[in-house]
């Protein structure tokens, strides 16, 4: 019992299945970096405040400088009779500096060191999400911008619709993941917070300047309230709930990746650093890496909603529940992280198979739209000139044509308003750049995106 910092109230030693049962070391040891920022910001703190001395903080701080060095060298061993990262590292401490090493914990609780522990790590690894992101980003920018002149099939229900350049393709995966990195970077406004100084749950009687700690730790400010300060994992569910939108659109992209690399599509095919084969077929080429991040989104849900669970019945202030907090939410952190530093690389050294898309996208009657569009200007109302087009379609199936294959007295027998200039409404390229409008798949419209994104992305950069 001698090393619990709790013991004074027990007569009996915790129950050895109760101890490994509840002990979190063997997950929140990653804290240990945090652990000690933290309490070195915290006796300057201390010190400052005269509420220890200056030879005392010194002594601590140096303490601590020296387990960090000593971690990082795999030189610790990490007791579960400790519990946790903080009380490991005290522990530690005080058999290295002495008694003086315990006057650290003055004036906080281990519930506001552990919030403050999980706000610091968090805030570093978004930052490097938000870095994997950009790289994402970029590479869905370098294909677009190289290979601006392909036409591929868009689709509906997963049936041919009309064409777009693959490039307005691409640049729709970058919104996706531009609005990822914005639910980042406004979340990081909720988790720099420095919530140190509520204690267990009501603040300390002791003269603290937290707003001082905060500034040692980059911290845009302080939390408002010890009760809420110390129970509250919004901001790591809500980083949970930004990381599953990434995590749906890695999917959604993993799903056309896995199509489009497949024999039937043949629109693209990827780098064999990125796909194994069979261990009894030898033709196979199976695209392993978007199928694993598709089936990892799953996981991530998982942890979102173990977060959601885990808090939804909990009482003011801190309760041991929160202990599972740690898991999903470090597992998350790692998911997304791998995922997206691989579909940066894979999206980067991907080809394109500009022919077969083209090919595809003449199949299908992808510009049937536009010749509705074509009766319309002609003064005919769209329901009507939509029944002259689906009969059209009819035809040419019936007769096994495609649309630029009809002569002009195939196209007059479904509308007399049909002259002789249809023909430039129905080429893939003729459909594609009449779509100019902002948003629209035109090669000029797709130029000037390509161009403000990277106009906005080099502001951002030297910023």
């Amino acid at each position: 019992m001698a090393d619990k910092p709790w013991a004074g109230r027990f007569t009996q030693p915790t129950d050895q299945f109760v101890e490994e049962f509840t002990a979190s070391i063997g997950f929140d040891r990653r804290l240990y970096r945090y652990d000690i920022q933290g309490s070195i910001a915290h006796a300057r703190m201390l010190a400052k405040q005269r509420i220890i001395t200056e030879e005392e903080a010194r002594q601590i701080i140096a303490g601590l400088e020296n387990i960090l060095g000593d971690i990082e060298a795999g030189k610790v061993e990490f007791k579960v009779s400790l519990e946790d990262i903080h009380m490991n590292i005290e522990a530690r401490l005080i058999e290295r500096i002495g008694p003086v090493g315990g006057k650290l914990h003055t004036a906080r609780s281990r519930n506001d060191q552990v919030a403050l522990d999980i706000r610091l790590y968090l805030r570093d690894e978004v930052k490097t999400i938000l870095a994997y992101l950009d790289s994402l980003e970029g590479a869905l920018l370098a294909q677009a911008d190289q290979n601006l002149a392909v036409i591929m099939p868009g689709f509906t229900h997963l049936q041919t619709a009309q064409p777009v350049l693959f490039a307005h393709h691409m640049l729709a995966y970058r919104e996706m993941f531009a609005r990822d990195a914005e639910r980042l970077r406004d979340a990081l406004k909720r988790i720099n917070l420095l919530p140190l100084g509520a204690g267990a749950l009501a603040g300390t009687t002791f003269p603290i300047d937290r707003e001082y700690v905060a500034e040692q730790l980059g911290f845009d400010g302080v939390t408002r309230n010890s009760l809420d300060s110390v129970s509250d994992r919004d901001f790591a569910i809500e980083f949970c709930a930004a990381a599953s939108l990434i995590m749906v659109h890695l999917s959604r992209l993993s799903e056309e990746l896995v199509l489009w690399s497949s024999a039937d599509f043949a629109f693209v095919e990827l780098s064999d650093s990125f796909c194994t084969g069979s261990s009894i077929m030898p033709q196979k080429k199976n695209p392993d890496v978007p199928e694993l991040v598709r089936g990892k989104t799953g996981r991530v849900y998982g942890s979102l909603i173990s977060l959601l669970t885990l808090m939804k019945a909990l009482p003011l202030a801190y309760n041991k529940d929160m202990q599972e907090d740690k898991e999903p939410l470090f597992d998350t952190i790692d998911t997304v992280k791998g995922s997206l530093k691989v579909f940066a690389d894979m999206i980067a050294q991907m080809k394109v198979r500009a022919e077969n898309m083209r090919v595809a996208a003449a199949r299908g009657f992808s510009t049937a739209t536009d010749i509705a569009d074509y009766v319309v200007r002609k003064g005919i109302p769209f329901r009507q000139a939509h029944e002259i087009v689906g009969k059209t379609v009819r035809y040419c199936i019936e007769n096994d044509k495609d649309i630029p294959e009809l002569t002009l007295e195939e196209f007059r027998q479904f509308s007399d308003v049909i002259d002789a200039d249809i023909y430039d409404y129905v080429t893939l390229e003729a459909s594609v750049n009449a779509r100019r409008a902002t948003g629209g798949t035109a090669r000029e419209a797709v130029e000037r995106e390509i161009a403000r994104v990277r106009e906005a992305r080099e502001k951002e950069g030297s910023e």
